[in-house]
């Protein structure tokens, strides 16, 4: 499933600032892997990772399904470039997420609809949710748009680290959504021919919607 050059994400376990680091793999062998120096996401940085830390890592695989594992950090090495050697479970012990399993939030954010065959004017409007497969999105009032149109669709992920991620994703505009008592029209929107860093992206900036909100949740009952 892992290939050389694929991009892994890696989290600290039982750390509430929820950093994540980007990293590739360079080599696998012997239930390790070899990935050169993390990248945190947050800074930019390179980090330097103690032998022992534990580790969240995450991939998509050829399928584009996310998979999970845990793993620890067990060396350093030189073989061209540095290298950090982290532990790996093997497949049979990797999480499978298959794209329906992905998690759909309720988020309201920008996002610019342009048509691939430029049928319908561009025009900007805002997402009721929005998942790793896909997204909801509200139709301006005069929409030409119908399904089975081709999109491009840019959005705008306001990541917990403050740092705003431009995403151009290629849609498909499965059906058209008329809400009862509301002049208001929802489109529903397939993602196609999303590559693994935008994935990555989505189901991050997810996951940290939905422990912003559970935060949030528990200070207003507090």
């Amino acid at each position: 499933m892992l290939r050389i050059g694929d991009s892994i994400t890696l989290e600290l376990i039982n750390n509430d600032k929820r950093e994540s680091f980007r990293c590739r793999l360079v080599e696998e062998m012997n239930h390790q892997l070899y990935i050169d120096y993390p990248i945190n996401e947050q800074t930019g940085k390179s980090i330097f990772l103690i032998n022992g830390t534990k580790l969240k890592a995450s991939f998509v695989g050829q399928d584009n399904s996310v998979h999970l594992f845990e793993t620890e950090v067990l060396g350093r090495t030189i073989k061209g470039i540095p290298m950090v050697i982290i532990s790996f479970p093997g497949y049979k012990n990797v999480k499978r997420i298959q794209r329906r399993q992905f998690v759909r939030i309720d988020v309201s954010l920008d996002v610019a609809v342009h048509s691939k065959d430029q049928r319908f004017p561009p025009f900007v409007t805002l997402t009721t949710d929005l998942s790793a497969g896909g997204s909801s999105i509200i139709l301006p009032r005069k929409y030409l748009c119908r399904p089975g149109d081709e999109l491009e669709t840019w959005f705008v992920l306001p990541m917990i680290s403050g740092e705003n991620q431009y995403l151009k994703l290629e849609s498909k505009l499965i059906r058209v959504i008329e809400e009862n008592g509301s002049h208001r029209s929802k489109a529903s929107l397939q993602f196609i021919n999303t590559n693994n860093n935008a994935i990555q992206l989505i189901t991050k900036f997810c996951f940290e919607k939905q422990l912003s909100d559970r935060k949030k949740g528990i200070q207003d009952i507090e």
